[in-house]
């Protein structure tokens, strides 16, 4: 956890112990104080029972106090459930009973207000993409964000990371580096905008690859919340599992019609919408920022919505459909077609949907290849304006 790295580096200066101590942080589960126990859930999906004595020192780190002698002590009544919590113990991890030295504390609130502040700021200096090209040479990449062009510039400092295969959560995100970033990537980067050079110093850069497909729905499960689907493209099956974090919406007949119409329109003319049938694997994810930041509690969806406009039109397109109600798994039905921004997916066979749309016969009938278009709309911010 991010807020933790920070921590660390500053702990030693609150330490009161000298004796060998070992560093364990994750999410409280349990509190018992009569007993002087706490029960961490640790980052390694482990179960551990520190035990609190008289020469415990438990500190609450207050947000955006970075020196650890401001600090205030905290009862060990205080801490709660799905509090954070940063611990050095005596000695090694398998001791019996677990005695903590030190025990540094983030509440539930700190981590709401600091997850708001960093949600705030992706809205606001966020900007997805997809990568056109990457110069290892110049350290640069250059993604295509609707009709614009922006070339990043990461610094020695840029936290890259790289999304994982079955998920498009900030949380899942591994550690990475700019010789990871491959065009075809979408990326989401936080950083300073030079308008006129059209350049981004970036600060911080998700990348992922993801699919985009449209589908023919053939059973679906509500048990499992999965369903099963024949890719358009390849003829391929699939099963596409529903997460909490799915974005689902369904085109009023009216807007389906209109989109046919303009879509339909732009295939004839040999722009975007034409072309091979069922869109292709390879294009953005989802941008849209739910629940917290990267890295903050419940943090699912890209970081942030950037600046809008995809595929040269889908930024109206892309607020149209934001504008829509969710929509529930339980008003699929098979036979149904629908566009699916997807996970890659460890196993190809079985992938998660982050964005899914259903309604779209009229514009498969009249522009079978305008998936990635619509979808990349959606994904880009709705809209058209920045921070969207």
């Amino acid at each position: 956890m991010k807020y933790f790295a920070i921590i660390a580096l500053t702990i030693t200066a609150a330490a009161q112990t000298p004796a060998p101590r070992t560093q364990v942080s994750g999410i409280v589960s349990s509190v018992t104080a009569a007993e002087k126990q706490v029960a961490l859930q640790t980052t390694k999906g482990e179960t551990l029972a520190l035990t609190v004595d008289e020469r415990t020192s438990v500190l609450h780190a207050t947000p955006g106090e970075t020196d650890p002698k401001k600090w205030t002590k905290m009862p060990l009544a205080e801490i709660s459930s799905g509090d954070e919590v940063l611990a050095y113990v005596r000695g090694a991890l398998d001791q019996k009973p677990l005695i903590a030295s030190t025990l540094v504390v983030r509440t539930k609130g700190d981590l709401a207000s600091m997850a708001q502040k960093q949600l705030d700021d992706w809205k606001k200096r966020g900007t997805v993409g997809n990568v056109t090209a990457v110069d290892a040479g110049a350290k640069t990449i250059t993604i295509k964000v609707g009709s614009k062009e922006w070339t990043l510039k990461p610094t020695d400092k840029t936290d890259f990371h790289r999304y994982s295969l079955d998920s498009n959560k900030p949380s899942d995100a591994k550690p990475s580096s700019l010789a990871e970033v491959k065009p075809g990537d979408q990326v989401n980067v936080l950083g300073e905008k030079n308008n006129e050079s059209s350049t981004i110093t970036a600060e911080t850069i998700y990348a992922g690859t993801f699919r985009q497909l449209a589908a023919t729905i053939v059973s679906i499960d509500p048990a499992a919340n999965e369903m099963k689907v024949t890719d358009l493209a390849t003829k391929k099956p699939l099963t596409i599992k529903i997460s909490p974090e799915s974005a689902m919406k369904k085109l009023p007949d009216q807007l389906a019609t209109m989109l046919a119409r303009r879509y339909g329109v732009a295939a004839r003319r040999g722009g975007p919408g034409g072309g091979a049938p069922g869109g292709a694997d390879g294009g953005p994810g989802r941008g849209g920022m739910r629940g917290g930041g990267p890295g903050g509690p419940g943090g699912g969806g890209f970081p942030g919505r950037g600046e809008g406009g995809g595929g040269g039109r889908g930024g109206d397109i892309g607020g149209m459909i934001d504008r829509l109600p969710p929509m529930q798994l339980s008003e699929l039905k098979p036979k149904d077609a629908i566009m699916v921004s997807t996970t890659m997916g460890s196993d190809p066979s079985r992938v998660t949907a982050i964005m899914l749309l259903a309604g779209v016969e009229p514009i498969l009938t009249a522009a079978p290849n305008a998936t990635r278009d619509i979808m990349s709309g959606w994904n880009l911010g709705g809209g058209g304006g920045e921070g969207n």
